[in-house]
């Protein structure tokens, strides 16, 4: 059974909070937290929403890379520490090169690689990793999903068709939520 977005339960408070402000509840929090943590649980919780073919990752555990330059430090580490995936361990991995994601299963591609999106999105085209970045026009350049600024909200924008061509399963509840969808 696949959770929803309003009923997943979070065993840390920092995640309830950020999820809640994610999804709809502004308030005093909001102003406290940072782009980078809103965007760390954000990654975390991603993968409560998509389904990766039998098979794919790492065995026992999901990790969670950030390729090229870390902007989260160790705010990903405090977000992810402890916390399953589908029954998996979650393990953060900072990355170099494209060809260490091939056994992630959520990748967040920093800005310091945009000259080399092209590069890795191909290294990593057809197999089941998601794709997330900031780096402007992701989305439509190939990326998965890709986080947009609206005003001071983290939102973010899903390229269905990217997704499915690696064999991932986007639930319709994550698409509810995003500002846009390409298919």
């Amino acid at each position: 059974m696949k959770p929803s977005l309003t009923s997943v339960y979070f065993r840390k408070p920092i995640v309830a909070v950020i999820l809640s402000l994610i999804f709809g509840v502004d308030g005093f929090l909001a102003q406290q937290l940072s782009e980078y943590q809103v965007k760390a649980a954000y990654l975390y919780n991603f993968g409560k929403f998509v389904q990766w073919p039998s098979g794919a990752g790492a065995g026992n555990q999901v990790f969670i890379c950030v390729l090229g330059q870390d902007p989260f430090g160790p705010i990903l580490d405090a977000v992810l520490a402890g916390e399953r995936i589908q029954g998996k361990g979650v393990v953060p991995r900072r990355i170099a090169k494209a060809q260490e994601a091939l056994d992630c299963g959520i990748l967040f591609i920093s800005s310091s690689e945009e000259r080399r999106l092209s590069d890795v999105l191909n290294t990593i085209e057809h197999v089941a990793v998601l794709t997330v970045s900031d780096i402007p026009g992701f989305s439509r350049r190939g990326g998965m999903i890709q986080f947009v600024l609206e005003g001071k909200r983290v939102r973010f924008e899903v390229n269905l068709a990217s997704a499915q061509n690696a064999g991932l399963t986007v639930s319709s509840e994550l698409l509810k939520v995003a500002v846009m969808v390409r298919r």
